[in-house]
């Protein structure tokens, strides 16, 4: 689904929100399992933790070694959301991984649990496994080892940043390895995907995209990956069709022989045809974001969207070739790699971006400009207000934006010093039933449930 159906679509949820994925929402790892999969996970969760239900093991794994929040330190996994707010952010199933806190390296950490994972399972029987690994996420840290090949990078940051990689790119040839080692290769199917562009600042690079993370630029928004798999009919070959996160759930579930309940609208497309046979698409759109709570634009106005869509409002969409972005759409300088020296930007290398007066809406054709250098929006009105139009249509669609205030129960002091579920039961009764007029019967059959 697209943010805009989880409440999800305002920047991220932080440490001590109480707020997760709606429970309402089944997961891939639920519809494996419905189909005889055992489901493992490995790595970076970063969809709320507030609530026990909310955790890993809740939401379709059967075990869940990793990190609960979206970032911490890679060899101590410590975690301070504000000064004085910090924790421990290491997880077995749903309880901290003390034991496994002796300073390795997570991206090889991680490996290393996969490769038991494997070891331990039986290679006949069908398995789901999610690595979300840390790197290339900042804090910058890599073993020692791999700097070696990257001395001639000048920029500290963009050093540690190709070293971090270096023993990614390790760490996928571990499990491919291990995959061919205990048996299950020749019927696997391995997915390397990413979840956003780089951060130039932390030593990434979109060039020669526009802008960075965090923007609908395209270097925010096109990421990298590859799917690779000797069940592929056409190997080696490069898929240019339009393919959008949402569209793994529909595509492995199908392929696992599962089923998608047919009153769950979805926003994905089963993709399996396009990438192993290269055919067309099923998608020709993809709503990028809606985020009506972003800083609005000073000049956007309904009138600047033809009455159709306040162009204030901070939102982007990919119609087959065109792409529109409206509002505030972030940081949009053309970032050469290198272009940061150790002393901080240096502008010699960097192409400012000029903010032509007043303006709020782009519109590009990407397949003929993916660099997103020649606006299009005053020579093609039509192509503006059809696609404000479908902006519209989905906007009607979306669900209020969940992005709570910060709870301060959730500091890990009040929880042994660990990043972790905060939010009891027995509260959440103790405030329905300060509601007026509470019907002291559903209060006891609630008792029950509980």
């Amino acid at each position: 689904r697209y943010q805009i159906h989880t409440g999800l679509q305002h920047s991220i949820i932080r440490p001590t929100q109480p707020n997760c994925l709606p429970l309402d929402n089944v997961t891939l790892p639920q519809k494996l399992k419905e189909v005889g999969y055992s489901t493992h996970m490995v790595g970076k969760w970063h969809l709320g933790f507030y609530r026990k239900e909310c955790m890993p093991t809740q939401r379709g794994f059967d075990t869940f070694f990793g990190s609960l929040l979206g970032s911490g330190d890679y060899y101590t996994h410590f975690k301070c959301d504000s000064p004085g707010i910090c924790g421990y952010d290491l997880y077995e199933n749903d309880n901290a991984a003390w034991d496994h806190d002796n300073g390795i390296y997570s991206t090889q950490m991680y490996t290393q649990k996969v490769q038991q994972i494997l070891a331990s399972h039986n290679p006949r029987k069908p398995i789901f496994l999610y690595i979300a690994y840390q790197a290339v996420h900042s804090p910058l840290q890599a073993p020692g080892k791999y700097f070696e090949h990257y001395r001639s990078i000048n920029n500290i940051n963009r050093r540690r940043y190709a070293a971090m990689l270096a023993c990614l790119d390790e760490a996928i040839n571990n499990v491919t390895l291990a995959l061919k080692k205990y048996g299950y290769y020749d019927n696997s199917i391995i997915i390397y995907s990413s979840d956003n562009g780089g951060q130039p600042m932390a030593g990434g690079s979109n060039w020669p995209l526009r802008g960075s993370k965090g923007t609908y630029w395209e270097g925010g928004i096109r990421a990298v990956g590859f799917v690779h798999s000797p069940l592929l009919k056409n190997k080696g070959s490069v898929c240019k069709e339009l393919v959008h996160i949402t569209d793994w759930f529909p595509t492995l579930i199908t392929l696992a022989e599962g089923q998608i309940d047919e009153d769950i609208q979805l926003d994905g497309y089963d993709i399996w045809e396009t990438i192993s046979e290269g055919r067309r698409s099923p998608r020709v759109d993809i709503l990028h974001n809606i985020d009506p709570i972003y800083t609005k634009a000073k000049n956007g106005s309904w009138a600047a969207g033809y009455g159709i869509w306040n162009t204030a409002i901070q939102s982007a969409i990919r119609v087959n070739h065109w792409k529109l972005l409206t509002g505030n759409p972030g940081y949009s300088d053309w970032v050469p790699p290198q272009a940061f020296s150790n002393a901080g930007p240096n502008r010699w290398h960097n192409e400012r971006v000029s903010w032509s007066a007043g303006k709020t809406v782009w519109l590009f054709n990407i397949t003929a400009d993916p660099y997103e250098r020649v606006d299009l929006s005053a020579r093609y009105p039509d192509v503006v207000k059809e696609l404000l139009r479908r902006l519209s249509q989905f906007n009607k669609t979306a669900v209020p934006v969940r992005y709570p205030p910060k709870d301060p129960r959730s500091n890990p002091k009040l929880n042994g010093g660990v990043w972790g579920p905060w939010f009891k039961e027995d509260e959440k009764k103790k405030k329905s039933d300060k509601n007026k007029g509470v019907n002291k019967q559903k209060n006891k059959n609630k008792k029950k449930a509980n």
